[in-house]
């Protein structure tokens, strides 16, 4: 916990807790006045959702953990080409954990409060029926998804820079968006930067069930999420535990890096 405490103060005087609060209600706020210039019909509800999701998980996510994995780590570099972050008495495992934990919960909280800042907008200023359960299990799956991609630029950050970071997190945002696509129906599930997309998708999917239908569609019925959702989580997992543990591996041996790395 302390070490927690520690992380959070030090991005005080940072951009890091501006991006982190600011851009999720931006974009909550720019959707709901571009709906509330549109008429609301039986298929509003899943413009929204494609409309939010698809902006947050192929182009703030992508970016959003480049650019803050390479601001918490630049900083260090700052303070003493890290000299006083490693010369830290506590445990080089800790000193790597506190960061991707701190990274994780900075990450967290944005997904969820666009989500809920986007669904309180909607619901209490223009009176859109949404379905609470299915945005936030979305939310939940996008903050999933998000997971091994935390985990590769914390080392990315480490190992080459900020620099490094924000343009892996730069050209992510293509692969995002070819991912979403017909073109990322076979291969999605081996590729990090489609996870946030492709899962929360998935979720989406139950907005198809309708009131009145009398059996949900047949993508549902059938199993089809169900065993998308195990193709896409298994990977993450995988890929995730691999970045955490080479990281934590690499970072007991690592003697910084110099300014011209």
């Amino acid at each position: 916990m302390k070490i927690l405490i520690s992380e959070w103060i030090k991005t005080k005087r940072t951009p890091i807790r501006w991006l982190t609060f600011l851009t999720p209600m931006i974009l909550a706020a720019l959707i709901v006045w571009y709906f509330s210039l549109k008429a609301i019909t039986i298929d509003t509800q899943i413009s929204i959702f494609q409309a939010f999701f698809e902006v947050w998980t192929a182009l703030v996510i992508p970016l959003g953990t480049g650019l803050i994995s390479g601001i918490m780590i630049h900083q260090e570099e700052l303070a003493g080409s890290f000299n006083g972050f490693l010369g830290s008495k506590l445990p080089r495992r800790d000193l790597y954990l506190g960061k991707l934990t701190m990274l994780i919960l900075l990450t967290s909280a944005s997904t969820l409060l666009a989500a809920l800042a986007l669904l309180v907008g909607l619901s209490f200023i223009l009176n859109i029926p949404l379905s609470w359960p299915i945005f936030i299990i979305a939310a939940l799956m996008a903050m999933i998804g998000t997971l091994p991609l935390l985990a590769f630029h914390l080392w990315i950050s480490f190992a080459w820079g900020m620099g490094a970071s924000i343009g892996i997190g730069g050209g992510g945002i293509l692969i995002a968006a070819l991912m979403a696509t017909s073109l990322g129906n076979k291969i999605w599930q081996f590729v990090p930067w489609a996870w946030p997309v492709r899962l929360t998708g998935l979720a989406g999917a139950y907005l198809l069930y309708l009131p009145g239908m009398k059996l949900p569609p047949e993508i549902i019925s059938a199993g089809f999420i169900a065993v998308q959702a195990i193709k896409g989580l298994i990977p993450a997992a995988v890929f995730f535990l691999v970045m955490l543990v080479g990281g934590l591996i690499w970072f007991e041996r690592w003697e910084g890096r110099k300014i011209s790395d």
